[in-house]
């Protein structure tokens, strides 16, 4: 394969070689105003905006777009994020006038949107096995703060607040959830893994006990293996007094043929946008939602969506909330596409979604040259890079025109390349997939040292980036100056 992805460049005066530039720095403009009945406070005498034509603004975006990878281009099997095709249709559905909606719409004029949501609840309540759903949260990791104060608030009404302050977290667990644990203020308690890849009982025993307020797991787990303990590994936690939290990155895996619910999960969250094809990434707007047992449904966050003895609909406070977590109904659109993609796919579709998702991660793996200590998988599963640097290989792998898996986690695989093809994907595409997984394999150091050379950024500083982000143009400005 020959890739190369575009790279727009312009020469300046000086002889200067310089990325595409700013809006700002095509052309600008100061635009005055007439007289307002506003605020002083709230207008400005004037505004600089770059004076371009429609082609030039569309120009620019287009080249901006042919120089980054995305999901529309091909492959993103990043391990865990389930980074997949989102439909088109859901955009359009979350596009229509109904559903620009204003949220202080008193619930009377507002019942096909309340219907809607509570619809929604509906679904991912049956999907997981669970008695009640919140649709608040903004996001995964939100969601899974929001789990945790519903736990808190239920050992609270039941007088061991106090007394529970521990979080169990398996090693191999997703970062968010030691970081969710110690934000909701309680001590983390981590313990390792078996040598199958699943979690170790006998450790799972000795860390569990009279000051556990929950164990936080995904099962299918981060390696992909399916914890076959899982219920007793439940009655551990029970017995002991705890909750049982399901982390919901892994749930394509068992969509349609096992609940989170029935396995002994008291507290689940939807990663909507991981299982239900609304976006991810980006920045932008996502949704979390929880679901919970009826033992919890009680302390679930304020509003949450009820029908009424006379089929109306309306927000209510469930009667021990802990709280708000986000404001008015949680971000309506993100939930609409979900709303839409479930009722497109139905319960067959679903189904046929987990086994699409199974079916790709073990061809693919079947296809890889690697070591792969673990299997057989679902969704997901996690190669070695051996000897070679994990985070090299993946840069030999974006010359090949596709995105790396996540690499070096977790940690109890050597040089981690965690891939998750998901169910999107045809064979053609993971066929490509495993060409990009042989050629980074047969580049020598010197080589992988060098990519990526096709693309349209090359080394980038991910550690800097990380820590020092320049999140907007003015300051690059100031970076510059």
């Amino acid at each position: 394969m020959n890739y190369r992805q575009a790279r727009w460049e312009r020469e300046t005066d000086d002889g200067e070689t310089v990325a595409e530039p700013l809006l700002s720095e095509k052309g600008t403009e100061t635009v005055t105003h007439e007289a307002s009945s506003l605020p002083d406070d709230l207008t400005r005498d004037e505004l600089t905006l770059p004076e371009l034509s429609e082609p030039e603004v569309a120009g620019h975006y287009t080249r901006l777009s042919q120089m980054t990878y995305s999901i529309e281009h091909g492959p993103y099997p990043l391990g865990s994020c389930t980074m997949k095709y989102n439909p088109k249709f859901t955009e359009d559905v979350a596009a229509i006038d109904d559903g620009a909606i204003h949220p202080d719409r008193p619930d009377e004029f507002a019942q096909g949107t309340l219907e809607l949501l509570y619809g929604l609840q509906a679904f991912l309540a049956d999907v997981g096995g669970m008695d009640e759903v919140t649709l608040q949260p903004p996001a995964g990791a939100a969601g899974e703060f929001t789990g945790l104060q519903v736990a808190k608030a239920y050992h609270r009404a039941n007088g061991e607040h106090e007394q529970r302050r521990e979080v169990v977290v398996p090693a191999s667990a997703h970062g968010t959830n030691f970081a969710t644990a110690a934000l909701a203020g309680y001590d983390v308690v981590e313990f390792p893994a078996g040598e199958d890849g699943r979690v170790n009982v006998e450790a799972l025993e000795d860390a569990v006990g009279d000051a556990t307020a929950a164990l936080m797991l995904t099962n299918p787990n981060t390696i992909g293996l399916f914890e076959r303990d899982i219920e007793e590994i439940a009655d551990l936690v029970h017995d002991a007094g705890g909750l049982l939290y399901y982390d919901g990155a892994n749930l394509n895996a068992l969509l349609g043929r096992a609940r989170p619910g029935d396995m002994g999960f008291d507290i689940m969250h939807y990663n909507v946008h991981k299982t239900f094809a609304s976006p991810h990434g980006g920045g932008g707007p996502g949704a979390g939602p929880i679901g919970v047992v009826d033992d919890l449904a009680a302390f679930l966050p304020d509003p949450h969506v009820r029908e009424t003895d006379d089929g109306e609909y309306e927000l209510y406070e469930p009667e021990n909330s802990f709280g708000k977590v986000h404001g008015f109904h949680g971000n309506w659109l993100v939930l609409l596409k979900t709303y839409a993609y479930i009722s497109r796919l139905g319960d067959s579709g679903l189904k046929d979604t987990s086994a699409m998702a199974v079916l790709n991660a073990n061809y693919l793996a079947s296809q890889l040259d690697l070591e792969i200590p673990y299997g057989p998988f679902h969704h997901e599963f996690v190669a070695s890079a051996g000897d070679t640097d994990a985070a090299e290989f993946a840069k030999g792998m974006l010359d090949e025109g596709v995105h790396p898996p996540t690499t070096k986690w977790p940690a109890i695989v050597d040089e981690a390349l965690m891939t998750e093809p998901t169910e999107a994907l045809s064979k053609d595409q993971l066929d490509l997939l495993a060409d990009a997984f042989a050629a980074a394999g047969q580049k020598s150091d010197e080589e992988l040292a060098a990519a990526p050379e096709t693309t349209a950024a090359a080394r980038i500083d991910q550690t800097s980036a990380a820590r020092n982000p320049r999140l907007s143009w003015r300051d690059l400005e100031v970076a510059d100056d």
